[in-house]
Formats: structure tokens, C-alpha cells, sequence
């Protein structure tokens, strides 16, 4: 064993803990690491010798825990739920007060809150940090959202901002380059202290949310331009990658060109059409979706995205359906250029309104949690190495620059100028869409959304109303104080109206 005392430890050694420990080494920090499965960290540390800080293997916990500097500082990368528990009781005995350990795995922000308290009654510091851009982004930079007590943020605050993402402190664009031992030098780095207890992961959830919408809104763009357009894989590809040479410049439009020019190594077909099309998910957009439920605040375009890969598990059904239920049969006759404008319209209006739902979420939640969220830092670090960061995200930035106290992303004055001169398009789309049988559920519902942030009289008035003539849940009236309520002694159905 060796007696240099590493920097920071690791446990949980899968691809994800393994690229962030190479991460971390290649910064010059050293770094123990820890896997249930002894073999796995002696081929770990055998296959990786020579790294800027030096990597050393541990064949237990308490080995770990021997071999760190105080405060240790452990960053807990396993399955999230029962196994995260039981390795934070394994290391609870070892540990002593002002030791941290760092949840970096994709926790409900619940159980974060709870682990916090848990172990600040025991002494011991928790951060749950979400962190964000899969194995790619553990490796050269991610995207890391911290939460937890602030003095232990500062403790780990130079390790986070040396292997984060960095981008351009002019463009916000992502800075790209680093190989194995040589990092990225300078940039501002896409990590922020986010706020107490669960904050971090609650954040990384909301991201993944809108990461949800954001898919599959470039999915039906992709849907209307082969099922409406009939173009091909190849030709979508070369309308993707154009797209992201401007304002949909983002990670998710470039892969989509790459994944659309893809062509299948067993049959030589473009590879999109051998993929099955049913979606897998982990759970965090649909604990976005009922966060938002819970806190009554409008996100209809993640809930729909959700929804939406739960449709495309029916697969069984949906192929039965199929020989049963018709749709329209109409062709496409207009202007072929013209329309795939307008798909870029629809989608970037779509794109606004996702975020609009999920920034609105966050400011539900600093309520409700009583955090102080930064929410232009977020956009800021949300710029580089997450699965969301785009070009887009630098004006959300700079829309909370000019207006921290900003209600809402549709108030800002670059985003409605963007919106009012697109919608007309999205409009166009979205009726293409229902005219051709092409489902496009993000584009309706964002639409939906817009529609009704924008009207100053819903008709809720109906409806309320209706809730109270069969439940005498009571009424507000436009001619009386908000929070003054009142019933209606209504006749019985059928029965004449009550005279004034």
C-alpha cells in the first residue's frame, strides 16, 4: 500500500466511475478508488500506470478511507436508491466528523435531502451533485451541479471546476481538444454551487427532463421530414447537420446527423430503420413530470416526451392497431424548402417553451424547498459537457443577465422577438402535422402551452364553475378581490335557472 495520501476517493468503478477518475488523475489530483469486485480495480489501476496525479487501488473501504487526506473527500458512484444506502452505512463507521462524501449518481433529490440530514446529525458532510454528460463527459468534462452545505462545496470546489466542462468565456461555445493527460486549459468551467441539501440532484433532474423534450421534439422534426416530406435517413442527416451550424447548434442535433448518415454494419441499410422503435428511460423525466404535477406548475411538453416513450413500448399493440384503426391519406403538395423552414421554426419554438417549463419548475422549487436557486449559473454550466448544452443556452443566460428576477423564458425580449417571428411556421407545422397522421406531441403541446401562457382569459371559468354546480368547491369572480370565494345554490340539473 502506498503511504502518499490521495486528494479524493472514488467507489463504483463502471464507466462512468472509471472515466472520472481518469478525469480527476489527468488534472494532477490524486485519486484512490474503490470496486466491490477486486478485479475490476486491479485491471483499472494496471491498465492506467502513468496519469498526471496517480491513481491508487484499494482492495477495501477502510483502505480507502486510510489512504486520504483530511477531510476525506469520497464520491460515491453506484446504482442510486438501496446500494447507494448501503455503501454510505459501510463508510459511516470509518469516517469522522467533516469527512464529505459526494453522491454522483442519479439520485431522487428526496433521498439526497434525506442523506444530508441523516449524516449532519452523524457529523459528516453530504453533497449530492448531479453531474451530466454520460461517459464522454466523465472522461473530458462534465457538466457538475452541486448541492449540499456550502463549506463543503469550497472544499471540493477546486477539484469540480478543474475536471468540468469549459467553455469560451466570449462565445459560451464548448472548448474541445483534451486527450489523455492533457486536459483543457482555461475556459469557465460548467460547474456552480447550486444550494442545500437536495438542490444538485434536483437540478440534474429537471435538466434530464427537458433533456426528454428536447429528444423528442428532434425526433418528430425528424417524423415530418420522412413522413410528410419522404425523405431519407441520409437526406434528414444532411438538413441536421446544416441546422446545426445555427441557432440549433447543440450536442443532440449534431449526433442526429451522425446517427442519421449511420449505415447498419450487418445489412448495409441506414441503421435508424433496423433500431426497434420503442424507447427505454430511467425514470428521470417521469419524476420531473410528477414534480411538476405536485407543485402545480405547468411542464406539459416533458410530461408529453414521457408519455411518448410509453406509447412506444406498446409496440405489440401498436402494430395490431395499425391493420385496424385508418388516418389520413393526404399527400404533401406545397414547398418542399419552405416546409423544412418551417420544421426548424416549430422546433426552436418548441425547444423555448421546453426550457420556458422547466426553468418555471425550478422557481416553483425554490419555494417549495426554500432554496435560492442561480438560474443563470445553471444555464451557464448547462453551456458544456451535459447532454442538453447548446448555442441556445448562452441566450437563457443572458436573459436572466438582463432580468434576474425574469418570471418567465417567453418574457424575455430575445425569446418573444424569436417566437413571434417563427410562430406562424410552427403553426403551419403543427396543423401539417394533424393533416398528415404524423403524431407530434411535443410541437402540440408546446404550442398548447404558449397559447395558454399567452391568453389573458382561459376557459377555466367554465370549468370552475362546473366544479362547483356538482361539488360546491366555490368560485372566484372577475368583480370581486382574488382569494374571496363563492358558491352558487344551484337548482338541480335539468331544472330552470335560478332568476337574478
Amino acid at each position: 500500500m502506498s503511504t502518499m495520501q490521495s486528494d479524493i476517493g472514488l467507489v463504483g468503478l463502471a464507466v462512468m466511475g472509471q472515466n472520472l477518475a481518469l478525469n480527476i488523475a489527468d488534472h494532477g489530483f490524486r485519486i484512490s478508488v474503490y470496486n466491490r469486485t477486486r478485479e475490476t480495480t486491479e485491471k483499472f489501476v494496471a491498465e492506467n500506470p502513468s496519469t498526471p496525479g496517480g491513481i491508487q487501488g484499494c482492495a477495501s473501504l477502510e483502505e480507502l478511507v486510510g489512504s486520504l487526506k483530511r477531510p476525506r473527500k469520497i464520491i460515491l458512484l453506484v446504482k442510486a436508491g438501496a446500494p447507494t444506502d448501503s455503501v454510505i452505512n459501510s463508510l459511516v463507521p470509518l469516517l469522522e466528523p467533516g469527512d464529505i462524501l459526494i453522491d454522483g449518481g442519479n439520485a431522487h433529490w428526496m433521498d439526497t435531502i434525506r442523506r444530508e440530514r441523516d449524516l449532519r446529525a452523524k457529523g459528516l458532510r453530504f453533497i449530492g451533485s448531479g453531474v451530466s454528460g454520460g461517459e464522454e463527459g466523465a472522461r473530458w468534462g462534465p457538466s457538475l451541479m452541486p448541492g449540499g452545505e456550502y463549506a463543503a462545496w469550497k472544499e471540493i470546489e477546486p477539484i469540480w471546476t478543474a475536471i468540468a466542462a469549459k467553455v469560451d468565456p466570449a462565445t459560451g461555445k464548448p472548448l474541445t481538444g483534451a486527450s489523455p493527460g492533457k486536459p483543457i486549459q482555461g475556459g469557465v468551467p460548467c460547474t456552480t454551487y447550486i444550494g442545500p441539501d437536495g438542490a444538485g440532484h434536483y437540478v440534474k433532474m429537471v435538466h434530464n427532463g427537458i433533456e426528454y423534450a428536447d429528444m423528442q421534439m428532434i425526433c418528430e422534426a425528424y417524423a415530418l421530414m420522412s413522413g410528410v416530406l419522404g425523405m431519407t435517413p441520409e437526406e434528414c442527416s444532411e438538413i441536421f447537420a446544416e441546422w446545426n451550424r445555427g441557432l440549433l447548434d447543440s450536442f443532440l442535433i449534431e449526433i442526429t446527423a451522425d446517427i442519421l448518415r449511420q449505415k447498419d454494419p450487418v445489412t448495409g441499410k441506414p441503421f435508424v430503420e433496423v433500431v426497434l422503435d420503442t424507447a427505454g428511460q430511467k425514470g428521470t423525466g417521469k419524476w420531473t413530470s410528477v414534480n411538476a404535477l405536485d407543485l402545480g406548475t405547468p411542464a406539459p411538453t416533458i410530461a408529453e416526451a414521457v408519455f411518448a416513450r410509453y406509447l412506444s413500448a406498446v409496440k405489440e399493440e401498436r402494430v395490431e392497431a395499425s391493420k385496424v384503426l385508418t388516418g389520413p391519406s393526404s399527400s404533401f403538395a406545397g414547398d418542399r424548402k419552405a416546409f423544412i423552414q418551417a420544421i426548424h421554426d416549430a422546433l426552436y419554438c418548441s425547444k423555448i417553451c421546453a426550457y420556458a417549463q422547466g426553468f418555471q419548475l425550478l422557481q416553483a422549487a425554490e419555494k417549495e424547498y426554500n432554496w435560492k436557486l442561480p438560474l443563470g449559473e445553471i444555464a451557464k454550466i448547462f453551456r458544456g459537457g451535459c447532454i442538453i448544452r447548446a448555442r441556445f443556452l448562452q441566450k437563457i443566460t443572458e436573459a436572466y443577465e438582463r432580468n434576474p428576477q425574469l418570471k418567465n423564458l417567453l418574457l424575455d425580449p430575445y425569446f418573444k422577438n424569436a417566437l413571434d417571428s417563427a410562430q406562424a411556421n410552427w403553426r403551419m407545422v403543427v396543423a401539417s402535422a394533424a393533416q398528415h397522421g404524423v403524431p407530434a406531441p411535443s410541437f402540440y403541446s408546446a404550442l398548447a402551452y404558449y397559447d395558454g401562457y399567452r391568453s389573458e382569459r382561459l376557459p377555466a371559468n367554465l370549468l370552475q364553475a362546473q366544479r362547483d354546480y356538482f361539488g360546491a368547491h366555490t368560485y372566484e369572480r372577475v368583480d370581486a378581490p382574488r382569494g374571496k370565494f363563492f358558491h352558487l345554490d344551484w337548482p338541480e340539473p335539468g331544472r330552470p335557472q335560478l332568476e337574478v
